[in-house]
């Protein structure tokens, strides 16, 4: 079959190679005559496209004759795209962690009880505190070469303030505090160093508060008390304890050689921490009643084997309060008169005794009798070189406690005396005398 011979039209898209010229001179004469051209065959000419070659080296790629492709983007484009989404990312990530810190700390709310407006109980301390600070005050005082401060508490509406004697004691300015901060100056009424106790007196002030006073006789040992001062001059202190102990015989003072400075007392002590400047203020029981004017305290020794006679100034837990029956005898002796009367028996002691009781001296002073004529102990038969060793049962074991015992009283009192005479105790019958106080 030649080449021109075929089945059926050739497909318009593909044609057969055409074949190779031979060598040779007769190459020409030979060659085969094209093949005619049917109606498939595109007119010389034209522009037909490439027909597929199956024995070309790779197929024939058609061209899109739509659009043209857009080139891929610059690198300097994907740059700054990246830059903006990194500043983006960077924004929104700066937001969410301040939100994160707020939530975690500035905005952090613990839970809390709700604020609580009501009162205190009366017997609370921080009632009985609410009751009595509108009449306590705080004294600054200045004379004599020196200043310091105290502590005193209003007794009536008239002004009168009751205070120690250490506190005002040659004092020539008297400035009262009270506990709203306002200042006036006051006057001394009167002051007795043997009870140590003062009355100070303000003028032009309205709305006084005076405290209630109790009945020193009714405190027993373990019922609470409150105490409120100025300890180191920081005005409306107020702490708290109990009454350890009651009876306590302390003496205090003692800088003046003739002893008119030395004061006995019958005290009340307390556990409640009192402190240099607490001093005249008040010792209230669960009622807000004044007990006992805080007085003394105990000071803790600053050697170790006891030898140095000085000691720590602060509280150790004693303190000690003149008992109010006491004080508000002396105040309203000191309000009417500016002096106190003390209760005596009219004899004179041997303060260098070392047995146990009081013993009455051989000898008085400037060689007077030791037991004064028609006095109150004379009248009950005491004799010089007897030993009192109780008042009303109870046991003194030394002169500075009878004493104290003596003066816990009013003059016109009847007290019983037990004396050790012979070998033998007994008991004589004494109406106690009065004398006036310095």
């Amino acid at each position: 079959m030649s080449d021109s011979q075929q089945n059926g039209p050739a497909p318009t898209w593909w044609s057969r190679p055409a074949a190779a010229p031979e060598s040779g001179p007769d190459a020409d004469t030979d060659r085969t005559p094209p093949a005619a051209a049917t109606d498939q065959d595109p007119a010389p000419g034209s522009d037909a496209g490439p027909r597929y070659d199956p024995w070309a080296a790779g197929p024939l790629q058609v061209v899109d004759q739509g659009k043209a492709p857009r080139g891929a983007p610059a690198l300097w484009q994907l740059a700054v795209v990246g830059a903006i989404i990194a500043l983006l990312a960077g924004c929104a990530g700066g937001y969410l962690g301040i939100l994160a810190e707020r939530r975690t700390s500035t905005r952090l709310e613990l839970p809390q009880a709700a604020a609580d407006a009501k009162d205190r109980a009366p017997d609370s301390v921080a009632g009985i505190a609410a009751t009595a600070l509108p009449g306590v005050v705080t004294l600054h005082v200045s004379g004599g070469g020196g200043s310091g401060t105290g502590t005193g508490f209003v007794l009536d509406d008239q002004g009168h303030i009751l205070t120690n004697n250490h506190v005002v004691a040659d004092a020539r300015d008297i400035t009262v505090t009270f506990s709203t901060g306002e200042s006036v100056r006051a006057e001394l009424v009167g002051r007795d160093g043997g009870y140590d106790l003062a009355v100070v007196k303000v003028s032009g002030v309205r709305g006084l508060r005076p405290l209630a006073l109790g009945n020193s006789e009714n405190v027993r040992v373990g019922d609470p008390v409150v105490a409120i001062g100025a300890p180191f001059d920081l005005s409306n202190t107020v702490t708290s304890g109990i009454i350890s102990a009651t009876g306590r015989p302390i003496t205090a003072g003692g800088g003046k050689r003739d002893g008119s400075d030395i004061s006995y007392v019958d005290a009340l002590q307390t556990d409640a921490p009192i402190n240099p400047g607490n001093s005249g203020g008040p010792l209230l029981d669960s009622r807000a009643h004044v007990i006992g004017i805080n007085s003394a305290i105990r000071g803790a020794d600053k050697g170790e084997d006891g030898d140095d006679p000085t000691r720590q100034s602060g509280s150790i837990g004693l303190g000690f309060a003149i008992p109010v029956n006491q004080g508000k005898r002396v105040a309203e002796e000191l309000i009417r008169t500016g002096r106190a009367t003390h209760p005596v028996i009219g004899v004179t002691l041997d303060m260098e005794y070392k047995g146990d009781g009081a013993r009455v001296d051989a000898k008085g002073e400037d060689g007077k009798p030791s037991v004064v004529a028609d006095g109150p102990g004379a009248r009950a038969g005491i004799r010089p070189g007897d030993v009192i060793t109780k008042v009303d049962g109870v046991r003194v074991h030394g002169g500075d406690e009878l004493i104290i015992k003596i003066r816990a009283h009013r003059p016109g009192d009847r007290l019983g005396l037990t004396v050790l005479r012979d070998g033998r105790e007994r008991t004589l019958d004494v109406v106690l005398g009065s004398a006036s106080g310095s």
